[in-house]
């Protein structure tokens, strides 16, 4: 595949992927965050989100700097460089981690749809025919209409997502010199009354987890394969988080002195009915048909992406020592066996879970999902750090190691309260 010049490409080529990474990260969970958050702490910790897009930003610079400089994926080059234990441990977390993401992304999917039209007068079981209906959508659209078929589809949703959150937030018209102070005066409210741990958990919240690891598989459908396309990945992760960032603090504005309780999509739901008071029906819609949006685009953008990582795996976990070549990049087949196979297995088995607490199975994966962020900080750390390993003119400088170790400690610190909340 030839590499494209970007000064040819339209907008849609040039910052798609890095669009793609902020849809697909944004899902039920970081609605909540951003709703929970707002909601106790108002706009003062605004900066808090700007600090996490920036934070993610920077680990995804990293992850696009590796690849094109040495024609690996992160995950080949962890593999390669940092031992067998990798390959031990990497399904460890991918595993459980597509099962409860799935499962939360269909749940997610059809909570806002019933909400959005009630399917009989049973909700649960409209929210499992609704949930089970956006799954098989989602596998029609990445099964037979490719990489180009998906990436229109998400394009739509990410339109509709953005324009109909923001519109919400300034339809409740908040003070811009509220605003002003929550994203230049960074403070904690309420510190020891539960202040901190919601912003750290905002802070770690923007812009998902796993999900960075697509980036690398998109940009290659990009024709992006050598390093005169990072000056282009750069400007495409620049939108794409300074999106999500827009996004986030969205959701902080509109949650901003209301009164929420639930979890997940259900406070969704619980704060679109809140809106109705506030700037009437209208507002619920428009805000319902958003977090729909957000939540849609975020099953396919993972039933999509997750399988190239599950089939880059597959391809590495018997590769003999030695045979780790540079420069030429290893396509992964979205037509492979392991790839389709994944796609459905993601896409059916978290179904089972669907409707269902596991409440005890959830807090073990949280313990494991927590440490995601931290060790791909870490891996880059090492990774970029080594002349040998990417080249001298692509090794981590002495800016980048700090935000790196910035968001090895705070992602740390996120990590510890979320498993610390749910242990309590």
């Amino acid at each position: 595949m030839a590499n494209r010049n970007p000064g040819r490409s339209n907008l849609l080529a040039v910052v798609g992927p890095g669009l793609l990474v902020a849809a697909t990260g944004v899902g039920a969970g970081d609605l909540a965050t951003g709703g929970f958050a707002g909601s106790k702490l108002g706009t003062a910790v605004l900066w808090a989100v700007a600090l996490g897009a920036i934070l993610k930003f920077v680990l995804n610079e990293g992850l696009a700097r590796w690849q094109l400089a040495t024609g690996q994926t992160i995950l080949e080059g962890a593999v390669a460089r940092l031992g067998p234990s990798i390959r031990l441990l990497f399904p460890v977390y991918l595993l459980p981690w597509s099962f409860f993401v799935g499962a939360a992304l269909i749940s997610a999917c059809g909570v806002t749809m019933q909400a959005l039209a009630p399917l009989g007068e049973d909700p649960v079981r409209g929210k499992l025919i609704y949930g089970a209906a956006h799954s098989l959508v989602g596998v029609i659209l990445v099964w037979t209409g490719g990489y180009r078929l998906f990436e229109k589809v998400m394009a739509g949703c990410i339109a509709v997502m953005f324009v109909a959150v923001i519109a919400t937030a300034v339809l409740l018209k908040p003070d811009p010199l509220a605003i002003l102070a929550g994203l230049c005066l960074p403070r904690i409210p309420h510190f020891q009354a539960g202040g901190l741990t919601w912003t750290v958990a905002l802070l770690g919240g923007v812009g998902g987890t796993l999900t960075i690891l697509c980036y690398g598989y998109w940009i290659r459908e990009k024709g992006r394969l050598d390093p005169s396309a990072l000056r282009t990945c750069r400007i495409d992760l620049a939108v794409g988080y300074a999106a999500t960032a827009l996004f986030g603090m969205a959701m902080v504005i509109i949650a901003a002195g209301l009164e929420l309780d639930g979890r997940g999509s259900t406070l969704i739901v619980g704060l679109a009915g809140q809106l109705s008071g506030q700037i009437g029906p209208a507002g619920r819609w428009i805000f319902l048909i958003g977090a729909w949006a957000a939540v849609f685009s975020s099953l396919l953008g993972v039933w999509q992406a997750v399988p190239y990582i599950f089939a880059d795996y597959w391809r590495l976990r018997r590769r003999p020592p030695g045979d780790w070549p540079t420069g030429e990049p290893t396509p992964v087949s979205t037509s492979s066996r392991p790839y389709r196979l994944y796609l459905l297995a993601i896409a059916s088995l978290p179904l089972l879970q669907v409707g269902h607490p596991f409440a005890q199975v959830q807090k073990y994966y949280a313990v494991i999902g927590a440490a995601f962020i931290p060790l791909l900080a870490l891996v880059l750390l090492i990774l970029g750090g080594r002349s040998a390993w990417i080249g001298r003119p692509y090794r981590n400088r002495s800016g980048t190691v700090s935000l790196l170790g910035a968001a090895l400690v705070l992602f740390l610190l996120a990590g510890f309260f979320q498993v610390h909340n749910l242990w309590r």
